[in-house]
C-alpha cells in the first residue's frame, strides 16, 4: 500500500506532546502553527490540526467540522499576522508519496515573503 500509516512518533505528534519544541507563532484548541526549521521563503509556517489526522485525505474523511473550521479560519489570521496576506501567499499539502507527503501527519505550508513564481515548471 502506498497509503502512510498513522505514527504516533513521527515528530509533530512529538512537538504536539511539548517533546520536541518548536517555534510557536499561532495556537488555539485545534490547531498549532510554527515556524519551518528548514525554511523555503521568507515566511514558512507549518499549520497542523492537533487532533492525528494522516493527511488531507483523511483529514476531510475524519476531521469534525469544528477542526475543519479551525483549520481554514487559522490560516488566514497567520498570514496577516507574518505580513504576507496583503502581498499574497502559496498554501501547500503534500499528500502521499506522488504528492511528496514525508511526515505521517497532515501539515499545510504557508509560504509567503517574496514572489514564488510558478507552482510547477512548464513542460518544452
Amino acid at each position: 500500500s502506498t497509503a502512510m500509516a498513522d505514527d504516533d512518533n513521527n515528530v509533530f505528534a512529538k512537538i504536539l506532546r511539548g517533546e520536541i519544541p518548536c517555534d510557536k507563532v499561532y495556537e488555539d484548541d485545534h490547531v498549532l502553527a510554527f515556524r519551518d526549521i528548514n525554511p523555503q521563503a521568507p515566511v514558512h509556517v507549518l499549520v497542523i490540526p492537533k487532533a492525528a489526522h494522516v493527511s488531507a485525505q483523511d483529514f476531510g474523511a475524519n476531521a469534525s467540522p469544528e477542526e475543519a473550521q479551525a483549520l481554514w479560519a487559522a490560516i488566514p489570521k497567520i498570514a496577516a499576522q507574518e505580513g504576507v496576506a496583503e502581498g499574497g501567499y502559496r498554501l501547500i499539502a503534500n499528500t502521499g508519496a506522488n504528492g511528496g507527503q514525508e511526515v505521517p501527519h497532515l501539515h499545510v505550508h504557508i509560504l509567503g515573503g517574496r514572489p514564488l513564481g510558478r507552482l510547477v515548471a512548464k513542460d518544452g
